[in-house]
C-alpha cells in the first residue's frame, strides 16, 4: 500500500529526504515521547526495554536518561546495557533460557535478577547465582497476538508454584511472577486473562507463606502503523488495553497488597514507529507465473535479511516519494535475495504500487524500527546490513 508521510515526524521525514543512500532512521526523541506516554497511561510501572528489539547504544542511553532498565535476555545484552549507562538495579535477566555459564557471566556483571520456569534453571541460577532474586513466568496461550509465543517460554499454575517453593528452599529469593501475551498483542482480553492467572497463583503461593514483591506484565504492547497480511491497518484498542492493564494493577493490589510493584517490558511498542527504512526500486517487473498468470513483482533493496524479517506476518506501509500521485499497479513485494521466503506472502494480497518505478527510486518503509537491526544477517547473498541514523538525538 501505498501511504502519504502524515505519519512521519518532523525530523524522520527530513533524514528520510535527505538519506540518498540505503538506512535505518531512528527518531530518538519519538522513542522518549513514547516512553513518557505509556509512563502517562500506566502510572508507577517500572518499564525494562526489551532491548532485543533495538538494540542500539543511543537509543537505551536516552531510555536510561528518562529513567528507563532493560529486559536483557544474555550477558552480551547485559554488558552492551551496562555500557550504555543503564543502572544494574534497573536491569534484569529475562530470559528462561540460559546456560549455567550464561548466569555465571550475568551474575558477575551484578544482575540479581533472574526469570524462570523449571526446576532445572532454578538448581542453575542457586549454584552459579547464590542468593539471587528470581521470578517466575507463566505460560500464556498468546491468542490475539501476530507472535503468540505460547510454546517455548513459560510454566503452567501448579508448576510455577513448585519452581518458586523450590527457589526458596535453594537459599534463592523468590520475588515475582511474569506473563507474556504475545508480541504484537491486538486485544485487551490477553491481559485480563493474564492477570487472573497470576492473581490465583499469586493466592496459592500465599496460603504457603510465600508472599512476592512484583509482578511483570512483560512485553505485547502492539505498534501502531503496521498493516496486516492483506494490507489493511491494524488498529489495536490502545485506550481498552491501558484500562484494562490499570485495572488489574488495582486489583492484584487490592486483593495481594499495596506492596506490590509492577514492570513492563515493552520493545515494539517504544521504537517501531519512530523508525523507517530508506530503500531503493531493485526493479519492477511484470511476469507470466506458473498458472498463466500475468502478475508483477517489486523487488526492493531492503528484505527479509536486511531489515524487513517480520514482512511473512505483516505488511510495512510504503512510501514512494518521488511518485506521489503516479498510476498504481497491484504487485508482490520482495526483497532482494534468491530466496523465495524473502517477500510479503502474497497469496493474502497485493500491495498497490506505481506503475512507472524504476530501478534506483527510492522507498520509504514506514514503522521499521523494531526488529530490523536485530534480526539482520551479516550479510546473506552477499547484500550488507544496513547502518543507521539517528534523528534529533534527545532533547535537553
Amino acid at each position: 500500500m501505498t501511504e502519504t508521510t502524515t505519519q512521519l515526524s518532523a525530523p524522520l521525514l527530513a533524514a528520510l529526504t535527505a538519506a540518498d543512500e540505503d538506512r535505518i532512521v531512528l527518531d530518538l526523541a519519538g522513542i522518549e515521547e513514547r516512553y513518557e506516554a505509556l509512563q502517562r497511561e500506566l502510572p508507577g510501572v517500572h518499564v525494562r526495554f526489551a532491548m532485543k528489539a533495538c538494540p542500539v547504544d543511543e537509543v537505551l542511553a536516552c531510555l536510561a536518561r528518562k529513567g528507563a532498565g532493560v529486559d536483557g535476555a544474555s550477558p552480551r545484552e547485559l554488558e552492551q546495557a551496562l555500557r550504555t549507562g543503564v543502572r544494574v538495579g534497573r536491569m534484569h535477566y529475562g530470559n528462561t533460557v540460559k546456560s549455567d555459564r550464561d548466569i555465571a557471566d550475568a551474575y558477575r556483571l551484578g544482575i540479581r535478577d533472574f526469570a524462570t520456569d523449571s526446576l532445572e534453571d532454578v538448581a542453575a541460577i542457586a549454584a552459579h547465582a547464590p542468593g539471587a532474586r528470581v521470578f517466575c513466568r507463566l505460560s500464556t496461550s498468546g491468542e490475539g497476538a501476530l507472535w503468540g509465543l505460547s510454546n517455548k517460554f513459560g510454566c503452567s499454575p501448579a508448576d510455577a508454584v513448585q519452581v518458586l517453593e523450590a527457589a526458596r528452599d535453594q537459599g534463592l529469593t523468590p520475588s515475582g511472577l511474569s506473563v507474556h501475551v504475545g508480541s504484537q498483542q491486538m486485544t485487551a482480553d490477553a491481559w485480563h486473562s493474564a492477570v487472573e492467572c497470576v492473581a490465583d497463583v499469586l493466592t496459592e503461593l500465599g496460603s504457603r507463606g510465600m508472599t512476592l514483591d512484583h509482578v511483570n506484565l512483560g512485553g505485547g504492547l502492539p505498534a501502531l502503523g503496521y498493516l496486516d497480511r492483506f494490507g489493511l491497518p491494524l488498529d489495536p484498542p490502545m485506550d481498552k488495553i491501558f484500562a484494562v492493564i490499570r485495572e488489574g494493577m488495582r486489583y492484584l493490589r487490592g486483593v495481594h497488597g499495596d506492596h506490590l510493584e509492577f514492570v513492563m517490558e515493552p520493545g515494539r511498542y517504544m521504537v517501531a514507529d519512530h523508525g523507517a527504512i530508506r530503500a531503493q526500486v531493485a526493479r519492477l517487473s511484470e511476469r507470466r507465473g506458473p498458472d498463466g498468470e500475468r502478475q508483477y513483482w517489486l523487488y526492493l533493496s531492503a528484505g527479509k535479511f536486511n531489515g524487513l524479517y517480520e514482512m511473512d506476518a505483516l505488511q510495512y506501509r510504503l512510501v514512494f516519494p518521488t511518485h506521489r500521485d503516479a498510476e498504481c499497479v497491484p504487485a508482490v513485494v520482495a526483497g532482494p535475495t534468491c530466496d523465495s521466503d524473502d517477500a510479503y506472502h502474497h497469496e493474502h494480497g497485493l500491495v498497490d504500487v506505481p506503475k512507472d518505478l524504476t530501478s534506483g527510486d527510492p522507498v520509504w518503509v514506514l514503522s521499521s524500527g523494531a526488529y530490523s537491526i536485530s534480526y539482520m544477517t551479516e550479510g546473506f547473498n552477499g547484500f550488507a546490513p544496513l547502518p543507521y541514523t539517528l534523528t534529533n538525538a534527545g532533547r535537553p
